[in-house]
């Protein structure tokens, strides 16, 4: 079985990568033989969408130039990592309410027409059906539902959208809140680090099955 381990923090000792680490050393402890695949997409060269990138993406792939293909290469290649995981684990910092920009420019190459999503007389279609997912999130305040400040999370909300747009829908959110300086810190690291190791152990038996 397959872990993907992405991390998207700009910082090397974030919160989110602790959690994600946290989360890779529980699943590993259950699933010894499982296989871990990590992506740092602070370090990753991750291109823009482009007008070569989209003329690519919708020319026959049978009949691709050398120049197309190498357009598309990170985008084959960070699809190729997501199709082989069993499960997918994404440390997801809050920028400005929001995911990082790393996060994002992850999100626009593997969301791709014939490849993770397509186009029928139902509308679209995401073929990545079958994995599990969990996002690990840090975030400086609290954004729970029902509070007032719920309407400012933009981050949970799209993540779950654009993962099920291409068949991502078994996703589990933990989140890290209150992370800025402050005694509401580490009870909050604490308790999401409590909830990552029941949640890895439960995804690691699952796939252990499968």
């Amino acid at each position: 079985m397959n872990l993907l381990r992405i991390d998207s923090s700009a910082r090397r000792n974030s919160v989110s990568r602790q959690l994600t680490e946290k989360f890779v050393e529980t699943w590993k402890k259950e699933n010894p033989t499982g296989e871990i695949i990590e992506r740092d997409l602070s370090t990753t060269d991750l291109p823009l969408i482009t007008d070569e990138w989209v003329q690519s993406v919708h020319a026959d792939q049978s009949s691709l130039t050398p120049a197309q293909k190498q357009v598309l290469s990170a985008s084959d290649a960070l699809i190729d990592e997501v199709v082989k995981a069993d499960t997918i684990v994404i440390g997801a910092p809050m920028y400005n309410f929001t995911i990082a920009s790393p996060l994002k420019a992850w999100i626009d190459q593997v969301v791709r027409v014939g490849k993770t999503v397509l186009f029928g007389p139902n509308g679209p279609q995401g073929i990545l059906e079958g994995k599990k997912v969990v996002v690990l999130t840090s975030r400086g305040g609290s954004f729970r539902p029902g509070t007032a400040t719920a309407q400012y999370d933009h981050q949970e909300p799209y993540l779950r959208h654009i993962l099920a747009f291409i068949g991502l829908t078994d996703v589990t959110f933990i989140h890290a809140e209150n992370q800025k300086p402050g005694a509401l810190a580490e009870p909050s690291r604490a308790a999401a680090i409590s909830q990552i190791q029941q949640a890895a152990a439960l995804h690691a038996e699952a796939t252990a099955t499968q």
